[in-house]
Parts: structure tokens; C-alpha cells; sequence
């Protein structure tokens, strides 16, 4: 499973770098055509303006104006307090500077698809905002996915608890989550945890299903779908560290005996540390290897997902009779591949939520190691 993992993500890097190096020359031409052209299609804006935060959800554009969904904007000045607006009352393109003017002399620094920082002029100069708690789209499809699941959850929760345990099985939806709870308990946190299970399995059904309805959420071409959740580097680094310390928190005598005395010849062990030094490392790369698997993958996902439809852009962008030929073949082409990218994210979606799933159980049962008795 870890190769085959490891295959898919050199393969996804792979394509990542042929796409943006055939994407390169045609990459300026476009931009300017964008900027001379009304209408025109900004590449650039559109792969990255999907994997980045904002202020605003930008749906799609309709005849040339764009489809926005303003979201509040909540930060503390500390010249002036706290303050409220809606991401609406920040002008929507940059000026030459990079900033999006807005309200009692706040700007936005960035372009319009970019989360950016929020400042303020401060005599004659611009400083940055001190706290900024606003509702981003990440913030925003978060809130979506954590209501979405607990509907789940407690749909079948509720069927549960209105019917007793020698009844017929659920059918439908409920007997749909009922069969999945199941499959993840039984074959991802029972077999590493063992007696253990029914404790962590909570959590690690919390973490796995959160994941999993993500992914597919950004599978998802439209609101409330169509956001890169799990492709935000600090969303799974909050799941890797709640892994992070429920292994240590709870790890036994024997599992912190083992990493700073562990049954190594003892020249290993004094007058350098070498052993303690590497096995207390180790406590750090795990949640690191968590964070940046799940991260890299459905990022680069999302971004093949992306480049595979701009390569149609990009051919036409050429232009002359060799920029249409290739454009329209690269039409169909650029169609199925794309589709088959969208086929096999579904599967990715799964096999992302059961590998993080699986190796948080698999690193919370190591931490429960017992001691060795002679």
C-alpha cells in the first residue's frame, strides 16, 4: 500500500511539472491577451485562484462579470478596535500597488483570488492588522463539510437510537452509513488497536469521514462543493496534530522508555545520544509524513484537475492556424483526461481518508507498547 502510494504521488508530481512546463511559453501570451481583451481567460488566476484562500468565493464568470460570493470580514486594529465588513466593500481588482481599497483606510494587499493580509495606513505607512479572524472560503466550506457530516452521522445516529439491536438491518442511506462506520471500524481501527478500539475509534471515525466527505466535496464542481479543503496545508496540520497528541499524551511508561533507553548497546546511547536523539526525532516525522501526504496529494490532484482543462486555452492561446489545429485537438483530449482525473480523485478521496485513518491507529498502538519482562 505505502509503494503504491508513493508510485501515485511521484506520478502526480510528474504530471504537475510536464503541465506547467507546457503551459510556460504559452503562460505571458495569455495574460497579456486577458488584459488587452475584455473577457479574456487568465490562466494564471484561474489554477491558483482555486487551491488559495480568499475573502470571497468566486464562482464562475457570466459574460465577462464574475459570480461572487462575499464573506465576512473580522479583524482587530490596533489603532482602532475591532471591526466587521463584508469582503463586498472591498473593491474587487487591485490598483498598481497590489491593494484592494476598502473601508476607513483598510486595504486588502494581493490580487482578487488572493487571501492576501489586511492593512491599514498608519501614517503615511501601511501595517498589517493585528488579529485577523475573518470567515475565508476555507473557513467557510469548513463550517459546509462539518455540517454536512454531522447530518450524516446523526441521521443514523438517530435511527439507533429509535430501534433496538435484534431489529432488522437499515436500509437505505442509514444501512449506507451503517455499512461504512462498520468497514472502517473493523478493518482500519480494530485490527491495529485491538482491545483498544472502542476508545479512539471516535476520533479516528471523526478524522476519517471529515476527510473523506472533504475530498469529495472538492471533487465537487460548484458550491457548496468545489473547495481545496484538505489541499490547505494548515487544515492537515491540525488533524496530524491532534493525532500528535493523542499518541504521546497517552503513550505508556514503556513507549517513552523505549525512545530515551531504548535496547540498543549502550554506546549508542551515552556519551553522544545518538539513538535517543533519532527516536525523539521520530516523534515529529510522523505527524509531519500525516500532514504532508495528505496535503501533497489532493493538492496535486486538484491542480492536474485544473491544468488538464486549461491545456485548451493554452493551445488556442498560440494562436494562428497551428494554435486551432492543436487547440482543437487538444479539445477531446484535454476532455476525457479530464474526466478520467475526476473518476480517479473519487478513489483518491477514499484511499487519502483510510491511509491517514489507518496510520493514526497504527501510531497510536505503537504508543501502547507494554513493557518486556524477562
Amino acid at each position: 500500500m505505502k509503494q503504491t502510494n508513493n508510485r501515485r504521488s511521484r506520478l502526480k508530481t510528474l504530471l504537475v511539472l510536464a503541465l506547467m512546463l507546457l503551459a510556460a511559453p504559452a503562460l505571458h501570451a495569455q495574460e497579456a491577451e486577458a488584459k488587452e481583451e475584455e473577457g479574456g481567460i487568465n490562466l494564471k488566476e484561474i489554477l491558483f485562484g482555486h487551491v488559495q484562500d480568499s475573502y470571497q468565493w468566486h464562482v464562475t464568470d457570466f459574460g465577462g462579470h464574475p459570480l461572487i460570493i462575499p464573506l465576512p470580514m473580522i479583524f482587530y486594529s490596533q489603532q482602532s478596535g475591532f471591526h466587521a465588513y463584508c469582503s463586498s466593500q472591498f473593491a474587487h481588482e487591485p490598483n498598481a500597488e497590489l491593494l484592494r481599497e476598502g473601508p476607513d483606510g483598510f486595504f486588502i494587499q494581493g490580487a482578487e483570488d488572493e487571501k492576501g493580509r489586511i492593512v491599514e495606513m498608519v501614517e503615511g505607512q501601511l501595517q498589517p492588522v493585528c488579529l485577523d479572524i475573518s470567515i475565508t472560503k476555507t473557513v467557510m466550506i469548513l463550517f459546509i463539510n462539518a455540517l454536512l457530516l454531522l447530518a450524516c452521522i446523526l441521521t443514523a445516529a438517530r435511527w439507533c437510537k429509535n430501534h433496538k439491536i435484534d431489529d432488522p438491518a437499515p436500509k437505505g442511506f442509514v444501512g449506507l452509513v451503517h455499512m461504512f462506520v462498520m468497514s472502517v471500524y473493523n478493518d482500519m481501527i480494530k485490527q491495529p488497536l485491538g482491545e483498544e478500539a472502542p476508545k479512539y475509534a471516535p476520533y479516528l471515525l471523526t478524522c476519517f469521514f471529515f476527510i473523506f466527505i472533504t475530498n469529495l466535496m472538492g471533487v465537487v464542481p460548484f458550491p457548496p462543493g468545489g473547495g481545496n479543503l484538505t489541499g490547505n496545508i494548515t487544515c492537515t496540520m491540525f488533524l496530524a496534530l491532534c493525532t500528535f497528541l493523542i499518541v504521546n499524551v497517552t503513550g505508556t511508561r514503556a513507549y517513552w522508555k523505549e525512545i530515551f533507553w531504548g535496547d540498543v548497546p549502550w554506546w549508542l546511547k551515552v556519551p553522544v545520544p545518538l539513538m535517543p536523539f533519532i527516536e525523539f526525532f521520530g516523534i515529529f516525522t510522523k505527524p509531519i509524513a500525516l500532514m504532508i501526504r495528505l496535503f501533497a496529494n489532493m493538492l496535486a490532484g486538484h491542480v492536474i484537475a485544473i491544468s488538464l482543462s486549461c491545456i485548451i486555452f493554452i493551445m488556442f492561446a498560440l494562436g494562428g492556424v497551428m494554435g486551432n489545429v492543436l487547440g482543437g485537438v487538444m479539445t477531446p483530449v484535454s476532455v476525457f483526461l479530464s474526466i478520467f482525473m475526476m473518476l480517479l480523485e473519487v478513489l483518491v478521496c477514499y484511499i487519502q481518508a483510510m491511509v491517514f485513518t489507518m496510520l493514526s491507529a497504527v501510531f497510536i498502538s505503537m504508543s501502547h507498547v507494554k513493557a518486556h519482562h524477562a
